[in-house]
């Protein structure tokens, strides 16, 4: 469950009019701070990101699913279904067990994954992803 400062800092960039992307950005800086802080780990930037645009959906901003190819079909249709209800899913409380066995796995994850030079190498390759004309547009 997103922190409540995450969501009404996502709300407030609504409100000004800003983009879905500006507005998920917030939940992925939450999750960035979260890997940091130790709370989780991920194994590469990249995931700390996903995890944080999938809270974003859940938390009803409006982001398209993943593109075809980069996640498999449940995990776009989970993201569509979010999308359209705005759902969580965490109401399906784990049990205690299961809940300790995560927490402790997640604990022995590498922390790397949300280091600043992690951060500027996955910036740096999806830049290059992006045409010229994307990049000229999105520094504007």
């Amino acid at each position: 469950m997103p922190e409540k400062k995450t969501i009404e800092r996502a709300r407030r960039a609504r409100r000004q009019g800003k983009a879905p992307s500006t507005q998920a950005g917030e939940f992925v800086h939450e999750e960035i701070e979260h890997v940091r802080e130790g709370r989780h780990g991920a194994r590469s930037a990249k995931q700390a990101i996903a995890i944080g645009l999938s809270k974003a959906r859940r938390a009803g901003v409006d982001l398209p699913p993943p593109p075809r190819g980069r996640a498999s079909a449940a995990t776009r249709r989970r993201a569509e279904q979010d999308l359209e209800r705005g759902h969580d899913h965490s109401h399906r409380k784990p049990s205690a067990r299961r809940s300790r066995a995560t927490l402790e796995a997640l604990k022995r994850e590498p922390r790397a994954a949300a280091s600043t030079r992690a951060l500027s190498r996955q910036a740096k390759s999806s830049r290059h992803r992006r045409s010229t004309s994307r990049k000229t547009q999105s520094s504007r």
